[in-house]
């Protein structure tokens, strides 16, 4: 009976209506306002761009595909059915774009990383690749960065399926229940593919150290 009630909850649970902070200016667009597309893109620009230099380890490839993203977003917006928010859905996309650019230069048997040791330069003003502590002295400072710079460097390592799943849940601080929805799978598999990258990049880190 307790089953009974609990899958009927899930069902109701499933078919409220998803309230999306973003489905005004979604609507807007729709009804042809650009500058509420434009308006989307500011939102979530860095983080769309932050998530594919995170999945690419390279700033020229990451700012190819979250241009990629947006074209995709703006092409295919109208279609979108509201059954996930807009946020999600965005996420699912980059990841997406990610995963097949990851392939694509892997076919041609080409993928450069950046180094990780300082700030970027863009048109859109610097961006840091690390985050440093303003409170650490000089030398402290320095080992933060090398640590930081050879955990993104293991983690370039990590097939895209690890490293998607690692960075939605510690560095984007996602819910499993999210980054289910935007990988499509199981909040089961989420956890137990998390727990494995974890244990892979903790495997690599080890044996770096231990050198």
């Amino acid at each position: 009976m307790v089953m009974v009630i609990n899958k009927w909850k899930r069902r109701l649970k499933a078919k409220q209506k998803i309230i999306d902070p973003d489905q005004e200016l979604i609507g807007r667009f729709l009804k042809g306002d650009e500058g509420a597309f434009n308006r989307l893109v500011l939102s979530y620009q860095n983080r769309v761009h932050g998530l594919s230099y995170r999945m690419m380890g390279n700033l020229e490839e990451a700012e190819e595909v979250a241009q990629e993203v947006f074209i995709t977003v703006y092409k295919s917006l109208p279609d979108f059915r509201g059954d996930s928010r807009f946020s999600t859905w965005l996420y699912r996309v980059t990841i997406n774009h990610c995963k097949n650019r990851i392939k694509y230069l892997g076919r041609r048997k080409y993928y450069q990383s950046d180094s990780f040791d300082g700030p970027v330069e863009t048109e859109e003003g610097e961006m840091t690749k690390q985050i440093a502590d303003d409170n650490l002295d000089p030398m402290d400072r320095l080992d933060q960065k090398e640590t930081q710079a050879l955990v993104q460097e293991k983690l370039n390592e990590l097939d895209e399926e690890q490293k998607s799943v690692i960075l939605l849940r510690d560095i984007e601080g996602m819910s499993y229940q999210e980054i289910a929805e935007i990988l499509g799978l199981r909040e089961g598999t989420v956890k137990s593919r998390i727990h494995r990258a974890r244990l892979d990049l903790k495997e690599k880190l080890k044996k770096e150290f231990s050198q």
